[in-house]
């Protein structure tokens, strides 16, 4: 069959993805990609081992495509600026595909598939943007994790409907990244003895 001969691990992944966006991560199945592409799920498993890697491989995608994004958004940019184009590149990502994002979110075990530097430089890229803030560690870390939790928080509640008031959801996104920038700008500093 013509439609196996082209298959290729990348080729699977990127349709694991498409599919992902299409009808939910979770809900992503070797019996459904091979579906798509006409063939039974054996073909499948010649390319990638079992469904635990197919996962891992789409949120190794994913999240390489999320950093390029980000990483192009905030390129010359600082302050405020870089804030706010990280985080528009962030929700614009989770917005436009809903099924790679859920996978940029779960956690790939060891050992499943190869590490791809694209997850290491999205984190450098968090802490390069913040380090204009002039915070430095534990500060550094509590940061990203005050962003992480706020920027994934409105997506997903975004994403379920979850914001029901009238009032339009793009305004209240400039507000949160206004406080964020002033809570970064003003983070509380502890003594040493403190920590």
């Amino acid at each position: 069959m013509m439609a196996r001969a082209g298959l290729t691990a990348e080729r699977i992944t990127r349709a694991a993805a498409d599919l992902a966006d299409e009808i939910g991560f979770d809900n992503v199945t070797m019996s459904a990609l091979a579906k798509k592409f006409g063939v039974k799920d054996a073909s499948l498993y010649s390319h990638v081992k079992n469904l635990r890697e197919l996962r891992a491989r789409v949120s190794m995608l994913a999240a390489a495509e999320k950093t390029a994004l980000i990483a192009d958004a905030v390129a010359g940019r600082a302050g405020r600026d870089a804030l706010a184009a990280f985080a528009d590149a962030w929700r614009g990502y989770a917005r436009r595909y809903p099924g790679r994002y859920t996978a940029t979110q779960t956690p790939v075990a060891p050992g499943v598939v190869e590490v791809d530097p694209a997850a290491a430089r999205g984190v450098e890229l968090t802490y390069g943007m913040l380090r204009a803030y002039g915070l430095t560690e534990p500060d550094l870390t509590d940061a990203v994790r005050l962003l992480r939790s706020t920027f994934h928080g409105y997506a997903a509640l975004e994403a379920s409907g979850g914001f029901a008031h009238s009032r339009d959801t793009d305004s209240s996104w400039e507000r949160i990244i206004d406080a964020l920038h002033v809570t970064l700008e003003q983070w509380p500093t502890r003594d040493k003895e403190q920590q």
